[in-house]
Formats: C-alpha cells, sequence, structure tokens
C-alpha cells in the first residue's frame, strides 16, 4: 500500500471538517493527490525531496493545460503545509522550490443579447404552443431556470442546490450558499424574472414542498445540473443558436453586460461571490464593445480639427 495514501485519506478529513470546504474541492484534491501518490509509488514521503516535485511539476507540464497544472501544485502545496502543521516532516520540500510560470489568459465566452433575446423567446413561445398541463408546467420550469441563471449570474451548482426556504417572495431576492458554504444574498431586479418564478413555483409548490429543492425534475427530485444542461441544447436547438451555450455562459454574460453598463467592479465582485477581485477582473478583458465606444464618440482626437 502507498504510505501516502492514509496522509492524504486524513488530510481530505481536515478539509471538510475544520477547513469546511465543499465536496466538489475535496473531491478535486483526492484526484490530485492520488495521482501524485502514484507517482510517488517508490519513495518514503520523508524522502520527497524538491527534485521530485519538480519532476512531478515537469511531468504535470507534460499532461495538463497550464489551468489544471497551476490547481495541481496548489493542492499539493497546501498537503505538504499541512503534513509540516502536523509535525509529520521536518522539512517542506515547497519551502526550497521557486515555482512561476505564467497562465495564458483565457477569456469567459460569453452569449451575444440578441442571442439571449432569440434564447428566452424561443422558451416564451413554447409556453404557448403546449397541448397539454404537463408540458406547460415543464415548460414553466425551464423558464424560470433560464431566466434566474441571467438575472443572477449564479453557478449551476448553485441553481440546482437551491432551497425553496432560501427563496423571498416578499423582497424579492434569494439567499446562496456558495463555495466554501459563503452566504451571499441576490436581489431580482426584473419584474418578468419573479413573474417566472411565482408561476413556476405556483405549479410545483406541492412537489417542491416535497422535496425541500426548488428546481424539481419530473420524478419530484433535485434537478440536476445535467438536467439544465440538456435543456439548454434543446431550446438552443429550437431556437436555431449555433452557438454552443453553457450555463457558466450566462454567468459570464451577466458579469460583463454590468460592466458594460459602468457597474463598479466590486459590487459585480459580491453579487457573483468572488473570494478574490483578481477572479473578477478577467472581465475587464472583454468589455471591447465598451471599449470602442468610448475611444470612437470621447476620445479628444475627435475633436481637434487642424485642417
Amino acid at each position: 500500500m502507498n504510505k501516502l495514501n492514509p496522509l492524504i485519506l486524513n488530510y481530505l478529513v481536515f478539509c471538510k471538517n475544520q477547513k469546511r470546504l465543499d465536496s466538489k474541492t475535496i473531491k478535486a484534491y483526492k484526484i490530485d493527490l492520488t495521482q501524485f501518490a502514484v507517482s510517488q509509488s517508490n519513495n518514503s514521503f520523508v524522502s520527497i525531496k524538491p527534485d521530485s516535485i519538480e519532476e512531478y511539476i515537469t511531468s504535470l507540464h507534460q499532461s495538463f493545460k497550464p489551468r489544471t497544472v497551476r490547481r495541481k501544485i496548489a493542492t499539493l502545496k497546501a498537503f505538504f503545509h499541512y503534513l509540516e502543521y502536523k509535525n509529520i516532516i521536518e522539512i517542506n520540500p515547497f519551502n526550497k522550490l521557486r515555482i512561476q510560470f505564467r497562465s495564458p489568459v483565457t477569456l469567459p465566452k460569453i452569449i451575444p443579447l440578441h442571442t439571449i433575446e432569440d434564447f428566452l423567446s424561443t422558451l416564451y413561445k413554447q409556453k404557448e404552443y403546449t397541448s397539454t398541463t404537463l408540458q406547460r408546467k415543464y415548460i414553466l420550469r425551464d423558464i424560470a431556470v433560464i431566466e434566474l441563471l441571467f438575472a443572477t449570474g449564479i453557478r449551476i451548482s448553485e441553481l440546482c442546490s437551491l432551497r425553496v426556504t432560501n427563496i423571498d417572495f416578499i423582497e424579492n431576492n434569494i439567499l446562496i450558499y456558495g463555495k466554501g458554504s459563503k452566504e451571499r444574498r441576490i436581489q431580482i431586479g426584473n419584474q418578468d424574472v419573479i413573474i417566472a418564478l411565482k408561476d413556476y413555483y405556483k405549479n410545483f409548490k406541492e412537489e417542491i414542498d416535497n422535496s425541500e429543492y426548488f428546481f424539481i425534475n419530473r420524478i419530484h427530485n433535485r434537478l440536476s445540473e445535467q438536467s439544465v444542461r440538456n435543456m439548454i441544447n434543446k431550446y438552443a436547438h429550437l431556437a436555431s443558436i449555433r452557438l454552443h451555450i453553457t450555463p457558466h455562459m450566462f454567468r459570464h454574460s451577466f458579469a460583463t453586460y454590468l460592466l458594460e453598463e459602468d457597474v463598479d467592479i466590486r459590487y459585480i465582485q459580491e453579487i457573483l461571490g468572488h473570494s478574490s477581485i483578481n477572479v473578477t477582473e478577467i472581465y475587464t478583458h472583454v468589455t471591447m464593445a465598451k471599449q470602442k465606444n468610448i475611444l470612437t464618440q470621447k476620445h479628444p482626437r475627435n475633436t481637434l480639427k487642424f485642417i
């Protein structure tokens, strides 16, 4: 048995109980650390030196994209800090390493506004074309899902885990438990979105109250993330939209279009639930339409007349 495995299991328990990390983060940690353990199967954990870490990082660069490598290194670094903190190792090999590499900036993909308009228009038309009460019920649910994704910029995992007790139909806001169980409350500012949510709840009240989750599937269980992806693909096809749309693109679009309307980036950071402003700042790279408008309409060069 690999001698690292028991230590990894103890660390994952520590992450769950002490650091209060969510299940998805712990699952990613387990994958990353197990991969490292396999690569070091011939070494005792106390004999792992900086050279071993450097060789492992080199192998990661050969197999994964820079962003993935960065995550795996961060996981490993945190694990060795834990071993040092618990006095399991005397010398942390990361203390002698200087790891620096630039990750290429991957700009978030957004949905053009006219495409969002076509998408929503198709959804609402489907409601009018329904021939049965059951069909109408599920289209009301689909409308509520898509409207909420774009209206609030929430993650798909947050949407699917949303509970009915976290929706306030009096103040028209929702309480979200994001990454690391961090709470944030988001106001719903559009009346059509509020109506869509209320119509859905009215038609699914019994199923929702029995389930506790707000969005329900056909067997009255919590709506899955894959079901939302399938839903989006279905209506994109009906709307003859060629762009491949993902749930996260609604989040990207939400942030980008608010920036283009001159909303302070720190407000957007808070709404999105980003722990660092650095994460939110990536959206400043994609507001080219706003930049074009500024430079063509407001640059002082446009007012100079010397001929």
